[in-house]
């Protein structure tokens, strides 16, 4: 199905969105950690474990506000994996077999970003004590340490965000989080390419969020400035027909005509993220309609107009094709549906309907 030939679902409303449903993630998880990969539903244990995916799931999982007994065991589970994976240096390994060997040596690649990520929101949200005691001490141990690679360097900027926001004092997160805004760099003067980088690749939203928290958490008004003109062309570059078109698979590249397939549900979460930061941050209500454009990705106001999900797992499917979904439901996938319902849910406990209007 091309894009001309797009399915217009029903107006969507925040209250469509459903309640974050674990079942799925569990499903994929055992006793070592959570697996990569599914077909269809069925988890693929051939593929084994990583570090980025384990990190995401202590992410989302600590920011459950009233975590059930199962959603807390998960945590447990993907925190002992993180500090099994993480090395004396703090640097992290990223790929578990099934068999429990370890395939690589710890480095400082995304997942080592991603680690911190999720160490620092399991230190300053989790609603268990031990489990914030826990990773902060794995956060420590990696802190000091720094990443050539811009999106590794975001990622543990948000961790050290998260930190920081808990405790002002932290020194170890200020400079990490500094640091981080500082190799993402600040954005350019051409009003059609906007952005740091000569190309969108993935995880873009990540890079402008960084930069707000860092603006605001750290006092540099100019910085938050920019992390906001960053986010703002972002999503405006994102937007087609009214609704959210991800950066896809491949990239944008100035002066290089669109292509909008295959989009991965991750950088809807991404988008989610960033814009809720930049609406806490700012209290500007009009983050609320990117926000909302990300949920409503998931419900199906897309290229495609598809539902992302299925409902009788709870797990996301893996990507949005010219066609249609593809019906996997991986747990990064899922977790992005995870975290981007939690910021439905937010947005419904503040009282807002469907956000209209956005960003100038």
């Amino acid at each position: 199905m091309s894009s001309s030939l797009r399915l217009v679902p029903p107006p969507i409303r925040l209250i469509d969105a459903p309640e974050p449903n674990w079942s799925h993630i569990a499903r994929l998880s055992d006793d070592t950690g959570l697996l990569e990969h599914a077909r269809n539903a069925i988890v693929r244990r051939e593929h084994g474990y990583c570090v980025d995916d384990v990190s995401r799931g202590l992410l989302v999982a600590s920011r459950e506000p009233q975590p059930t007994a199962r959603v807390v065991a998960l945590a447990e589970r993907y925190l002992a994996f993180l500090t099994h994976a993480q090395g004396a240096d703090g640097a992290f390994r990223n790929r578990l077999s099934y068999d429990r060997r370890w395939l690589d040596e710890p480095t400082l690649g995304d997942w080592w970003g991603r680690a911190l990520w999720g160490l620092g929101t399991a230190a300053a949200r989790s609603a268990v004590p031990w489990i914030r005691t826990e990773a902060m001490g794995a956060f420590l141990l990696s802190a000091g340490r720094r990443s050539p690679w811009p999106r590794a360097m975001a990622f543990a900027g948000l961790g050290a965000a998260e930190v920081l926001r808990a405790d002002p004092r932290a020194a170890e997160a200020s400079q990490l989080l500094s640091d981080a805004a500082t190799v993402i760099g600040l954005p350019g003067s051409d009003p059609e390419w906007v952005w740091p980088e000569r190309e969108l690749t993935y995880a873009n939203p990540a890079l402008a969020e960084v930069v707000i928290a860092a603006g605001d958490l750290l006092g540099d008004e100019p910085l938050l400035t920019d992390g906001l003109r960053m986010l703002a062309w972002l999503c405006r570059m994102q937007e087609h027909d009214r609704h959210l078109s991800t950066v896809p698979v491949g990239g944008w590249r100035p002066g290089v005509p669109k292509h909008r397939h295959d989009q991965q549900p991750i950088e809807a979460a991404a988008t989610a993220d960033a814009c809720a930061t930049a609406a806490a941050v700012t209290g500007d209500e009009r983050w609320d309609a990117p926000l909302f454009q990300s949920v409503a990705w998931f419900l199906g106001d897309n290229d495609t107009g598809t539902v992302m999900y299925d409902a009788l797992t709870g797990g996301g499917y893996d990507g949005l094709k010219p066609d249609g979904p593809n019906h996997n439901q991986g747990a990064e996938s899922t977790l992005a549906l995870l975290s981007t319902l939690q910021h439905a849910r937010a947005l419904v406990v503040r009282g807002a309907t469907r956000p209209s209007g956005g960003l100038a």
